[in-house]
């Protein structure tokens, strides 16, 4: 579904008023579901829900979702952010443990710039919070210009397997056909808007220095994507982050390894509840 012509919203769960809700933002070039395997494992009754972010999954496109904020339309993380705030607010959700892998990093850590009151907890998992360099950022736009071009995803496909540690890239080949899946489901505009967005981003390790909150920094110990170093600079630039470093995964702990990150995240709710 759709709310205010802004981004679609996946409700896991539906619970009590009394306990922090649980937002998930998930990472490129994916949507919600990437949480399916961890939602299932998260104890007791709070709400949880997912949004997909501008031009992937069900959402609007980046651009529709920027012409209803009155925003630039150039593509932003920024846009993401307030579409998320905005999705949020008008679900009844005005705080909420936030938590975001790779690119829902990004979006979470812009969350916290923009919109502190929503952010009861933070958790920042298989993510950076520096800007891309030179070399990346052009890597991004040749890809965005490339997957226009031709009209479909196939330049992004090889991250079916980048994004998986060595261990499952091995063992667990129902892991790439699944990855593969769901790459294949989204729409050319949607990766190219996304590529174009991130490779825009700010560096904003400033702003978690001022982030007081509960967060948690997750990192699985094969991520070669934003490997365990960048999540080091994550627990040193925020003031309460516990560190969580998954064995046997790589950047996409949420499938992975989905235990410890369900364990994790509801460790940062319950945090979140006492806020």
């Amino acid at each position: 579904m759709t709310i205010d012509g802004l981004l679609a919203l996946h409700t896991y769960r539906d619970g009590p008023p009394a306990r922090m809700p649980l937002v998930l933002l998930h990472g490129f070039p994916l949507d919600h579901r990437m949480w399916d395997d961890v939602v299932h494992l998260l104890p007791g009754e709070r709400t949880v829900v997912a949004p997909d972010l501008p031009g992937l999954g069900s959402s609007p496109s980046g651009e529709d979702v920027a012409g209803a904020l009155g925003a630039p339309s150039e593509p932003s993380l920024d846009v993401a952010a307030d579409a998320v705030a905005a999705t949020l607010r008008a679900a009844g959700i005005e705080r909420a443990a936030i938590a975001g892998l790779s690119m829902g990093g990004y979006v979470a850590m812009a969350l916290v710039e923009r919109h502190r009151d929503l952010v009861a907890g933070l958790g920042l998992l298989d993510t950076k919070s520096t800007a891309d360099d030179d070399a990346a950022r052009a890597n991004r736009l040749r890809i965005a210009d490339t997957v226009v071009a031709e009209g479909e995803v196939a330049a992004v496909l090889g991250m079916r397997r980048a994004l998986l540690g060595e261990t499952n890239r091995v063992a667990r080949p129902d892991l790439v056909d699944r990855l593969e899946q769901w790459i294949r489901s989204q729409g050319p505009v949607g990766v190219a808007w996304s590529q174009r967005a991130m490779a825009a981003r700010p560096d904003r390790t400033s702003v978690l220095a001022r982030f007081t909150g509960p967060a948690l920094v997750l990192v699985g110990a094969e991520d070669d994507v934003t490997p365990p170093s960048a999540a080091r600079h994550l627990a040193q630039a925020l003031p309460a982050a516990e560190v969580v470093v998954v064995p046997r995964a790589g950047h996409m702990t949420s499938i992975e390894e989905p235990e410890p990150v369900a364990a994790a995240l509801d460790r940062l709710a319950l945090r979140a509840d006492g806020s």
